[in-house]
Formats: structure tokens, sequence, C-alpha cells
């Protein structure tokens, strides 16, 4: 076969020979395989790709939250404790008028435990999100372990009291016995009524 012969002419295709015919179907094939993979398919694998990675960030948020709901009844049981530690010191808040007689029992305690008060000083309340705090500044004398009996003493009562900001330094020694002085800031909290 010659193609030098053969009439390229599209209207005489017909008198190809049919190798040629098949080599210009097949490349026409080709090159609507190639466009339509191009136009068709990319924009797809694209879109696939999306699809993929939002199942994969869909996944894992389903899992986080599967854990969640898997623990649900253990964070609804530490709740409940929660609460109820809540409540008790709630319960443990002096009301405002016991204030008075909660600072009247600070100040016996340190008398009970042997101490001299310097300054007792109590300063304006703090408004927190649903109590009030009344710090106290305090500057007791006395012995290491009166001291020490005077903080426990304090943790031991029946309302919320807190040290805070202590400092102990000697100051002289009397009769061979070293006498301190604890400077410290006491809170007491009470509930904010509506």
């Amino acid at each position: 076969m010659n193609l030098a012969e053969i009439d390229w002419d599209l209207s005489a295709a017909g008198s190809w020979p049919k190798s040629i015919k098949f080599s210009l179907i097949a490349f026409v094939v080709v090159i609507v395989l190639i466009v339509g993979i191009y136009y068709q398919l990319l924009p797809k694998r694209n879109q696939l790709t999306e699809f993929e990675n939002q199942v994969f960030s869909l996944k894992t948020a389903f899992e986080i939250k599967q854990k969640k709901a898997a623990n649900l009844p253990d964070y609804q049981e530490q709740q409940a404790q929660l609460e109820q530690m809540l409540s008790q010191a709630l319960k443990q808040m002096p009301n405002r008028a016991e204030v008075a007689s909660l600072l009247a029992d600070i100040s016996q305690l340190g008398s009970a435990n042997g101490l001299v008060f310097k300054l007792f000083q109590p300063n304006p309340e703090v408004y927190k999100s649903f109590y009030w705090e009344l710090p106290i500044h305090i500057q007791v004398l006395g012995q290491y372990q009166q001291l020490g009996a005077f903080v426990s003493s304090l943790a031991e009562m029946p309302r919320l009291v807190t040290v805070h900001d202590v400092n102990i330094a000697p100051i002289a020694a009397q009769n061979k016995e070293r006498v301190m002085l604890m400077s410290a800031v006491i809170k007491t909290y009470y509930e904010a009524k509506p």
C-alpha cells in the first residue's frame, strides 16, 4: 500500500484501506477518551478527594464523640459528685450575719493557742461569681508549734476558712524559746444571695 496513491479527501474516506480506517477510528476514539477523561473524570476525582477528606474528618469527629458518649455515665457520676461537693461547700459558707461571729471565733482560736495578735484587719469584701470573699490580714506572735496548732484549728473550723500568703520569721528569743511572727491572709467566704 502506497500512501501517496490514497485520496485523503474526507468525502472519499470510504475508499481508504481498512488499516487506515481502523487507525483513524482508533485515533479518534483515543482523542475522545482523553478529552472525556480530562473534562469529566478529573473534576470528579478532585471531588472524590474532597469527599474522602470529609469522610476522614467526620469519622474522626465521630470517634471522639463516641468516646465521650461511652464515658457519659462516668461524667454524669462525676458531675453529681461535684454538685454534692459544691453543696457541702456552700453549707460551710457562713451567711452575712454569721461573719462577725466567725471573725470572733478566729480571734479566739489564736488566743486559745497562745498567740498574741499584732494585727487583725478585715479588708474590703471581693465579689466572685456566686460568693463573697472576705480577706483578713493578720500578724500573730507565738512559738512555731503554736502557729501550727492555730493553722490546724482554722482548717478544722466548720465554716470555710483558708490561709494564704503565709510568712513566718523569727523575731526574738524570750525565756530561751524562739518567738515567731506569722503574717498571713485568712480568707472566709459567704454566699451571695440574690
